[in-house]
Order: C-alpha cells, then sequence, then structure tokens
C-alpha cells in the first residue's frame, strides 16, 4: 500500500500524537511509501513561518526529508479535480478546493489518503484511512 498524509495527520505527527506516530512507525517498517501532498506542505509551512514556530518548522523541514511530496503535476489529477467539484457541487455538498485538491491526487496515483477530515468522505470511491482513531474511519 502507499500513502498520502493530510494536513491534520502531519500536524498531528508535528505534536507528537502518539497513536499517529505508532501508525507511520509499522508502515515504515512494512517497507510502505509515504507522500505529503504538496498542499498539506504549503498549508503547514505556511502555518509555521506565521507563528514563527521555529522548532517546529525545523522538525517538520527534517519529516519532509523522509518523505517525497505528491506534487499536482498533471492534467489528469486536475481534470478528476473539476469532476469531483462538480459532483459535490450538485449535490449540495462543496468542499474547499485544497481538500479536492489533495484528494483527486491521491486518487490519482491509487494512493490512501490518512486524515481526520470527515469531508473526504463525500468523495466517492476515495481510499481513506484515519491514523488518529484507533480504528479506520469508512
Amino acid at each position: 500500500m502507499t500513502y498520502v498524509l493530510d494536513t491534520n495527520i502531519v500536524t498531528a505527527l508535528l505534536k507528537g500524537n502518539e497513536s499517529v506516530k505508532d501508525r507511520l512507525k509499522n508502515v515504515v517498517m512494512r517497507g510502505e511509501d509515504i507522500f505529503i501532498s504538496a498542499i498539506c506542505y504549503y498549508e503547514i509551512k505556511r502555518g509555521l513561518l506565521d507563528a514563527n514556530a521555529a522548532i517546529k518548522l525545523s522538525k517538520f523541514n527534517q519529516f519532509c526529508k523522509l518523505f517525497r511530496i505528491l506534487m499536482l503535476d498533471t492534467q489528469s489529477i486536475f481534470d478528476r479535480a473539476t469532476e469531483i467539484y462538480v459532483n459535490l457541487k450538485q449535490k449540495g455538498e462543496l468542499i474547499n478546493d485544497a481538500d479536492i485538491l489533495i484528494a483527486s491526487s491521491a486518487m490519482e496515483h491509487d494512493l490512501i489518503l490518512v486524515t481526520s477530515d470527515s469531508d473526504f468522505n463525500r468523495i466517492p470511491d476515495i481510499k481513506i484511512e484515519n491514523w488518529l482513531c484507533r480504528v479506520d474511519a469508512r
């Protein structure tokens, strides 16, 4: 299996959440791949810089050296994102654009999105795990 981490999961790691740390260690020990969403990278880094949180920023930079960033680098990611947007809008269940792009990149690369954000449950066919819970959501 291959995973992509959402912002709330990386934030939990930076705060030392034991459940998330244990799950991450298990995945790494199994030799499975883990990515950080490019949007997650942006959201975390801007927040830490804005808060002048030098220690957490250093920790985050070290963390980012261990895992690759999943870029928004293909037209198919954006094509899928537009389909997700229209589908959710027509149902009256729209979520923010950043989450739609995170979801579309995860789906396009056939990755499991690790998140505790229930908004992603509105997106059909997305694979989700919530490492903040003892039992995965969905």
